[in-house]
């Protein structure tokens, strides 16, 4: 009799948990994301005030490392949370296979509030499938000092990778490098954008690594520290990184994003800015941004909305944006936050905003993850001077790449 008692209570609690609770005030949404210790708290602390205000629980999944690696085992087991941080490079992933809610009917009145650009990061075929919260690109950190010692304005405009490449060789010196290299594509697949050209076209479904325009500047963006020696080796790096190299004063500039400013602010002890990464409206650089998606199978759907609606309201934003890790996509939130960030270095951050005109967002596909894996592994030995970016992109990878368009 206990026996059967025993197995009676485990099927109680196992149905509790498998048969989703009717009562929306009740059912509990998933929410998952990746984040900074900082960013964690901003998150906690907005998750509470929307508990207490509207008597819905969430249950924060906070993965800080291989976060989509996660989320797709818990796709495959059914177990995916209900909102889900995304970016552009892998949510084409998730819509094509039909994982996504069209957010489209319950955000109409929001869509507008956005940069464009954001919008189009997350869009397919006319459907929004995340509620963008920033966008992200490529700027260029420079040292205000080493330019003053050469006679360099600070507020110089790049039109190009080859006026980049000048520059950066008139700022070399024994003592520091002019600028950095990354093997990441985060990095270099702006340099290709610049000049024409990038590793898929805009809608995701052609192969351009190998055209004209990105063999050249792929070649450029390894001879920055192979045959210039305008940036460092990896074996020049050594056990710093390149931030590291930029704060300690051993590089004029450098390449990357708004999510350094932050420490650069607490570590940096020189005069510092920032200036455009070359651009122009021909040939437009890559933009990227993050959101919150919704699952298509989520058993707590309107909680859920409730949710996202409140962590993207312009309140919420402002709360995300203090860190300094972001810029809104929210395009009266971003005005504001630049506007108010004029006291603080870098003293130029409109740039962040306005280079936004001169970049779209990087192109993908559902098979994106794969390719990026292979572009990485495949530039390794250009990036490295072993051989050109020719030899590395020849007709066997083009046709694996192919294959998975």
């Amino acid at each position: 009799m206990k026996k059967f008692l025993l197995i009676v209570t485990i099927l109680v609690v196992i149905t509790g948990f498998l048969i989703p609770k009717t009562n929306t005030k009740e059912a509990a949404v998933k929410f998952s994301s990746w984040g900074s210790q900082s960013e964690t708290q901003i998150l906690k602390e907005l998750i509470n005030n929307f508990e207490k205000e509207t008597d819905i629980k969430i249950d924060f999944i906070h993965i800080p490392q291989n976060y989509f690696q996660k989320i797709h085992l818990l796709f495959a087991s059914k177990l995916e949370p209900d909102v889900i941080f995304i970016n552009n490079h892998f949510v084409k992933m998730y819509i094509k296979a039909n994982l996504l809610e069209d957010l489209t009917p319950y955000f109409k009145d929001e869509i507008n509030s956005f940069y464009p650009e954001a919008i189009k990061c997350f869009e397919e075929e006319g459907k929004l499938y995340a509620i963008p919260r920033d966008i992200s690109n490529l700027v260029i950190f420079i040292n205000k000092d080493i330019f003053k010692e050469h006679g360099i304005n600070p507020k110089i405009k790049l039109r190009n990778i080859e006026e980049l490449k000048d520059l950066a060789l008139k700022l070399t010196t024994k003592e520091y490098y002019g600028i950095n290299t990354e093997e990441d594509t985060l990095f270099w697949l702006d340099f290709l954008a610049s000049n024409g050209g990038g590793a898929l076209s805009d809608d995701g479904k052609t192969l351009i690594i190998n055209n004209k325009n990105s063999i050249e500047a792929l070649n450029m963006y390894a001879d920055f520290s192979n045959k210039y020696h305008i940036a460092p080796t990896k074996a020049q790096i050594g056990s710093m990184t390149t931030a590291q190299m930029f704060i300690n004063k051993k590089l004029a500039m450098y390449i990357g994003g708004r999510w350094m400013v932050p420490k650069f602010r607490e570590t940096i002890n020189f005069n510092w800015d920032i200036i455009e990464f070359p651009s122009s409206e021909q040939n437009k650089t890559y933009i990227d941004a993050s959101g919150w998606a919704l699952a298509k199978n989520s058993r707590s759907k309107e909680n859920a909305i409730k949710f996202i609606k409140y962590i993207s309201s312009p309140k919420s934003i402002e709360k995300l944006t203090k860190s300094g890790l972001i810029i809104p996509a929210d395009k009266n939130e971003a005005q504001k936050y630049i506007l108010n960030e004029q006291k603080n270095s870098p003293k130029n951050s409109q740039i962040f905003l306005s280079s936004i005109k001169n970049s779209k967002p990087t192109p993908t596909n559902e098979k994106y993850e794969t390719i990026n894996d292979i572009l990485k592994e495949k530039s390794q030995s250009v990036l490295n001077g072993t051989i050109k970016a020719e030899k590395a992109f020849n007709d066997k990878t083009i046709h694996e790449l192919e294959n998975l368009l």
